[in-house]
């Protein structure tokens, strides 16, 4: 994997989880990254992380994010769309109201799902392409999910995310001529700390670390046939394999697949 030295990340959702492990995976492969997050200044970041508070429901707030790093770098190589505000609220009035059918759904987790996940992804994705089609060069990562394709866990969640996996198509349709990219990203069981709290009832023999979503985002964002990937589907697991690359604890976690989902 080549060094992301001189090249500028943006993770959005950075406080804690996948964005968090990203992020310094990013930053020990050499990139200066800039990480958002409600809460991103009590994130513990260390050096080369560069923490701004953002609430992505504004947009507002996530222009002068762009504007800072226009200011501090003129540039900007590599965008993590991660921000996700549809895991708030699991637990209504002591009931756990995530897997309920739709018809029993509070219509706030729709608005949810779509306002802090596929709408906050695609403002910072607007704002990014404008300095990287200038440049002619740069890499659009949406984080997404299975339940994509399939039913997991409700109905909103797995609509957000097909639109999620669509609007990555589009964007790379109208950038492949300007030498930009953007793939949907698949984790498999990452060991988030909300994973692990609940780590006494599930099987983690197979999961992934938030880091190793980082390595296998590097890896992306050096391969040369990038551009042959943009607009697709990239499970983690399967092109860290592909590619050579282990997770932080030297394991190599297999790709789920969707009937193993």
């Amino acid at each position: 994997m080549e060094s992301l030295k001189g090249r500028v990340a943006l993770v959005t959702g950075g406080s804690r989880g996948i964005g968090k492990g990203v992020a310094e995976a990013l930053r020990d492969a050499g990139a200066m990254v800039y990480v958002t997050g409600r809460t991103v200044d009590q994130a513990g970041l260390g050096d080369g992380c560069i923490p701004v508070v953002c609430d992505h429901t504004d947009d507002g707030a996530v222009q002068s994010v762009f504007d800072r790093i226009a200011s501090d770098q003129d540039h900007l190589d590599l965008l993590v769309n991660n921000v996700w505000g549809g895991y708030e609220r699991m637990v209504e009035d002591g009931a756990f109201t995530w897997p309920r059918p739709f018809w029993q759904q509070s219509f706030w987790r729709w608005d949810s799902m779509f306002q802090s996940g596929v709408r906050a992804h695609y403002v910072a994705s607007c704002l990014a392409a404008r300095s990287m089609v200038e440049r002619r060069r740069g890499l659009i990562v949406n984080i997404s999910s299975w339940a994509a394709r399939k039913h997991i866990g409700n109905v909103a969640y797995g609509v957000s995310k097909a639109a999620t996996d669509k609007m990555t198509m589009d964007m790379a349709d109208e950038l492949r001529s300007h030498g930009v990219a953007v793939v949907s990203l698949y984790p498999g069981l990452v060991r988030t700390e909300k994973v692990m709290e609940a780590a006494a009832f599930l099987d983690l023999s197979n999961s992934e670390s938030p880091q190793f979503i980082g390595l296998t985002i590097a890896a992306l964002a050096t391969d040369p046939e990038l551009m042959n990937l943009s607009g697709s589907v990239v499970v983690a697991a399967a092109y860290a394999r592909e590619h050579g690359i282990v997770d932080v604890d030297g394991r190599s976690p297999e790709p789920l697949t969707i009937e193993k989902v």
